[in-house]
């Protein structure tokens, strides 16, 4: 018998502070190089997006990777070429110390696909915070206030 698993996630972390740094010029240079951190760590992604001050990545996870080793390594890795990139991302102050990561319904991918592609027309309505807060009371998660953005 062989092994399946199915294991559609949805994670989402921001900056430091709220910092917005991404803009319409820089971000897909960051979307394409978190796509590839995910892809080396034989995770499939979908997407990578989001706004301002905030990423969503849309993945399978590899049976063989833990979730908090991979953040931890894409947080990692695309902190030191935002770093050494700053005349393009000048503004980043570093990532949050935490993550929110959701798995999902295979059968909700592309409108997850899509909620990512229209981060952009999202936030025009609602901020990070309380887009966090709606997820996180969407998925039944406790949370506590004080260290959502931390």
């Amino acid at each position: 018998m062989s092994t399946y698993i199915q294991s559609l996630y949805h994670v989402v972390f921001g900056t430091k502070n709220y910092t917005a740094f991404l803009t319409k010029h820089n971000e897909q240079d960051l979307y394409r190089y978190v796509a590839g951190v995910l892809a080396s760590h034989k995770c499939h992604p979908y997407i990578v997006g989001g706004y301002g001050n905030h990423l969503h990545l849309i993945f399978h996870l590899h049976p063989d990777v833990a979730l908090s080793r991979l953040i931890r390594d894409i947080k990692k890795a695309s902190h030191e070429i935002l770093k050494n990139r700053k005349d393009e991302y000048y503004l980043f102050p570093g990532w949050q110390v935490g993550y929110g990561a959701f798995t999902q319904l295979i059968q909700n991918k592309d409108t997850l696909i899509n909620y990512v592609k229209k981060q952009w027309e999202h936030h025009k309505k609602m901020s990070f915070k309380e887009e966090l807060i709606q997820i996180y009371r969407e998925q039944g998660i406790d949370y506590d206030e004080r260290y959502l953005l931390t």
